[in-house]
């Protein structure tokens, strides 16, 4: 019908106010400086709509698709997950010079004890061949005068159900990083007033890890398991960027023998 947005009409309108704009332009070297000024207004207007809808275009039409949950997950996986952070747009993309205990999202939160925080957070669109999650997670840490920096990833109590010694939870992540750094991972398992921890080093140089958490090697009370949560310990992280283009979890029973 012709007055959908593509039907003709629009089409011949749209082509009109392009033909508009394209003479103000050639002309506006020469124009009345009133003419000139109202014609500025009106673009500046314009521009931001145009920017509004390339940027929401930009991350619906890119590939991988937002909401995607696809990722390797191990024969016998009983639980998966992605968090959200690198599933779908947060409404607040970026931060500077973050304090510790900020948010970005409902389940990532950043911990250090910097007296003046050098560090910005930044959600950004995944689009490289290789990449199945939609967004990703860059920081920039510039001078650094704290002597701890983390990143704590709430894990849904629903991993918690039926937890079992028998069990390996596998962290699957993708990251970059401008220069070489130490990164670990630990798995915190709180039972009880006790609190299971497990930590594995995050290996450099490899891009793509997946890391076992088996938890035979615990001493976990199976009935008084009430949350769990990730921290990601980074060591001398001062003038780096590190990109975290994907983090998944998953849960699966350890191989009988």
């Amino acid at each position: 019908m012709s007055g959908e947005p593509n039907g003709l009409i629009a089409r011949i309108l749209q082509q009109g106010a392009i033909a508009r704009w394209a003479a103000a332009a050639r002309k506006a070297p020469h124009a009345d400086l009133d003419v000139l000024r109202g014609q500025r207004h009106r673009a500046r207007r314009l521009r931001a709509l145009l920017d509004e809808i390339t940027y929401v275009a930009d991350n619906r039409l890119a590939l991988p698709r937002i909401g995607s949950n696809a990722f390797s997950r191990p024969g016998g996986t009983e639980w998966s997950w992605r968090p959200q952070l690198w599933r779908g747009p947060l409404g607040q993309k970026g931060m500077a010079a973050v304090e510790t205990k900020t948010s970005l999202g409902d389940e990532v939160t950043i911990f250090h004890d910097c007296k003046i925080s050098e560090l910005t957070l930044r959600q950004v669109r995944n689009n490289r061949e290789q990449d199945l999650a939609p967004y990703g997670l860059r920081m920039d840490v510039f001078r650094f005068d704290g002597s701890f920096l983390s990143l704590v990833i709430d894990i849904p109590t629903s991993a918690c159900d039926g937890l079992q010694r028998r069990h390996i939870v596998r962290l699957g992540m993708t990251m970059n990083v401008e220069k070489p750094i130490e990164v670990f991972a630990r798995l915190n398992i709180k039972h009880g007033p006790n609190t299971e921890q497990l930590v594995l080093e995050i290996p450099s140089g490899s891009p793509e890890v997946n890391l076992e958490f088996d938890l035979g090697y615990s001493d976990l009370n199976e009935k008084r398991i009430e949350r769990m949560w990730l921290d990601l310990i980074f060591e001398g992280p001062e003038m780096n960027q590190v990109t975290i283009r994907d983090s998944t979890l998953c849960r699966y029973p350890r191989a009988e023998i």
